[in-house]
């Protein structure tokens, strides 16, 4: 009588599930020097996204210099962000300005939310 392998599929993971393990590949992946610039940009992206909308955001943090911008868009270009996935950090403002209104909405919720999880990964790091 032969013996049947079982073999266990690895469990679907949940978009919210999918961010926050690129959020904290993301951060943990910093130079430990870069760190606490990336944890100021990050903290007040949000704030500024909730406050004066997703595009003038971008722009605050592309005024921040080209160092402290850079990693972080790069950070938010590569985390596959629907109607954003082909960005990069040096287009990804210019694509978001580009978006039709109802790409513009899901790309800020989504934005918003994948930058929650970039904030909670820097605290967890910076706490160690």
């Amino acid at each position: 009588m032969s013996k049947q392998q079982v073999v266990a599929q690895p469990p679907t993971l949940l978009k919210d599930q999918q961010r926050a393990i690129y959020a904290y590949k993301a951060v943990e992946l910093l130079p430990k020097e870069r760190l606490s610039d990336y944890k100021i940009t990050v903290n007040s992206l949000g704030a500024n996204i909730l406050r004066i909308g997703l595009s003038a955001a971008l722009a605050a943090v592309e005024r921040l210099g080209e160092k402290r911008a850079t990693l972080l868009l790069g950070h938010l270009a590569g985390a596959s962000i629907s109607g954003l996935e082909s960005s990069t950090a040096k287009d990804f403002t210019k694509v978001v300005r580009n978006l039709p209104t109802d790409d513009y909405i899901l790309a800020t919720r989504e934005v918003l939310r994948l930058v929650s999880w970039l904030k909670r990964a820097t605290q967890a790091v910076s706490e160690e």
